[in-house]
Order: C-alpha cells, then structure tokens, then sequence
C-alpha cells in the first residue's frame, strides 16, 4: 500500500518556540523513521506528511493516500487528538487508530471516567473544578489525586498531586488551572499497584497484548508522574499470572470496548483501597517509541515492534474500501 504517515515532530516545534512541557506528548524524530523503516520492511510505499498544517497542504493539492499511519496529537484543545482524523474523514482517507469522537471522549478524562461507570466498570469517583469556586461543591474524602483534565504523558502530575486537605486541594487546582489553561480532575486517591494494559483490535475482536505494573525508584513520587517519566524513574515490567494484572487486563478490556478503542492503545488502571483494579485512563493514541510502554510490554510478551505496527496496519486496512485497486499498485 501506499502509507502516509501524519506526525508532531519534537524538535520542529521546539525550532517554532514551544516548550518542552508543550511538546512533551510529541514524537522525536527517531521515532518518526523508526515507524517509516518499519512499514518499508513490511512492504509498503511510504509518505511522510507531517503536522497538520502540511497534511491540508497536501490535500489541496490531490495528494492521496491508501491509508494514513496517524501518530499527530495535535495542537490546542481538547479536540486535539480528533484533528488529523476529521480532517482524514472528510476526504474519506482511512487511517489508523481510533476516529473523531473516541480521540476526543478519552482525552477529556472526565468523559471516559463518565462512560465507564455508566456501564457499571470500577473508576474512583471524581469531580471537575474549572475554577477554584467550584471546590464547594466537591464532597469527595480525602486523600484526594488532582492531575489536568486533558492531558497525556502524565503533565501535571508531581509530588502535590496526591492532598490531604483543603488547602493543598485549592493550591493545586489553581495551579493546573493557570499553567495548562484548563479544568482540573480530582478523584479519590488510590491507594494500590498501578498497571497500564496493552490491547489490539477493537469490539468483540478485542485483545490484551500484555499487563505492565508501573512501579517508582525508590524516593520518587509512588505513581506514574510527568518527573518520573521524564528521568527514567519508572520501572516496566511484564506481570504475569498475577490475579491483580490479569483483573487488570479483563476490566481493561472492557473499558476499551465500551470506549470504542481501535487498531492498538493503553488502559491505564490502578488498584482501589480494598484491592480491585479502577480505570484511571484510556490511550487510544498511545506512543510507539522504543521506550514507550506499549512497545515495552509488547516486546516483553513476545510481540515484535515489527509485529506490533504490522498489526496496526492489518487491524486498520479492514476499513479500506475493496473496491478499487491501491494506489501503489495503481502508479507502478
């Protein structure tokens, strides 16, 4: 097939003056031609386009595609992630990963928590505060987690995340409010193992690629933090036959199903204070960078990077109309 391939590049938006907390969700360029060689050993022809002002470049210009690898988070917003595959809707180009309404669903947290405990899945109870007034309203116990309602790659979550009373709770939702502009999720804190949950596919084709326990260097934050994560604190390994992990991986599942995840992601979950796994957030645009976790617990359950993108592609070309010939063998 012919492949194009959308992308947020690290370093070029760091040449455009974004910060690194900005650009933290971002791929680097090693990333970006790991995935392209990749797809070329796999047999496909491929494009790079970019962010999404070159993709609308490149649409205006007849550019065409048998399917786009879409790995861009966008920018601005929490419709950020639904960007590139509206856009890619519109021209009725399939790409991979999940479509509009998903991206935007899981990034809003307090949505998916909304969706997963309306179909009876374990998630903390939580409360939004878009301002510091609406803290009046919010009856939760403490201890209390507060992270940004709409962010990846753990931003905004550090030592004060975890408050034990009112005054840290006001300290640290005005924080959030003022350094990432939007609303703050704040949830009853869980006490318990926390592990991230690989899976493939979607619907009833669903598949748990593999349960990876997230733990901390000892002195560090006992949770998976934007720190932690950015010196390497954090320790992946595979956890198997473990009854936790695989609670984990089962509820995991189901979240993904009900949140209409597709092609590959992560599901984040953490374990509840009398010991059962809680969904803490979906990924469906998870990262696939060497380092990154699906790619972790994929090579620790056997799965290949060849394999993992292979099978991204495969899940992801079902949704490629059969009627007419691709366009690689089409120009060659």
């Amino acid at each position: 097939m012919l492949i194009g391939m959308t992308y947020d590049a690290k370093d070029e938006y760091l040449a455009m003056g974004f910060t690194p907390l900005q650009v933290a969700e971002f791929d680097r360029m090693e990333t970006i031609e790991l995935i392209e060689s990749t797809l070329k050993k796999l047999g496909h022809e491929v494009e790079r386009i970019g962010h999404i002002r070159s993709l609308v470049n490149a649409l205006a210009k007849g550019k065409r595609w048998d399917l786009v690898f879409n790995i861009a988070e966008g920018v601005g917003g929490t419709a950020r992630e639904a960007q590139i595959p509206c856009l890619l809707d519109a021209y009725e180009i399939p790409y991979t990963f999940s479509e509009p309404s998903v991206m935007m669903i899981t990034l809003d947290k307090s949505m998916a928590k909304t969706i997963v405990r309306n179909a009876g899945l374990n998630t903390a109870p939580f409360f939004v505060a878009k301002t510091a007034a609406d803290l009046e309203r919010c009856d939760l116990p403490f201890p209390l987690f507060v992270k940004p309602l709409a962010e990846g790659t753990s931003k905004g979550v550090s030592e004060k995340s975890r408050v034990e009373d009112k005054k840290a709770l006001t300290a640290k939702v005005a924080d959030i409010i003022r350094e990432f502009a939007q609303p703050a999720l704040i949830e009853t804190y869980l006490p318990g193992r926390e592990f991230t949950v690989g899976l493939r596919g979607e619907g009833k084709d669903t598949e748990i690629i593999g349960v990876l326990e997230i733990t901390q260097e000892e002195g560090h934050e006992p949770w998976y933090s934007y720190e932690n994560m950015l010196n390497d604190k954090d320790k992946l390994q595979l956890a198997k036959d473990d009854p936790k992990a695989k609670a984990a991986g089962e509820l995991a599942r189901a979240c993904w199903q009900v949140l209409g995840g597709r092609d590959a992601g992560r599901i984040d979950t953490r374990l509840d204070a009398n010991g059962n796994p809680a969904f803490l957030e979906c990924n469906p645009l998870a990262g696939i960078s060497t380092k990154a976790e699906l790619t972790v617990l994929s090579r620790q359950a056997g799965v290949s990077y060849e394999m993992l993108i292979d099978g991204i592609v495969k899940s992801a070309s079902k949704r490629i109309p059969q009627t007419g010939k691709s366009l690689k063998r089409a120009t060659t």
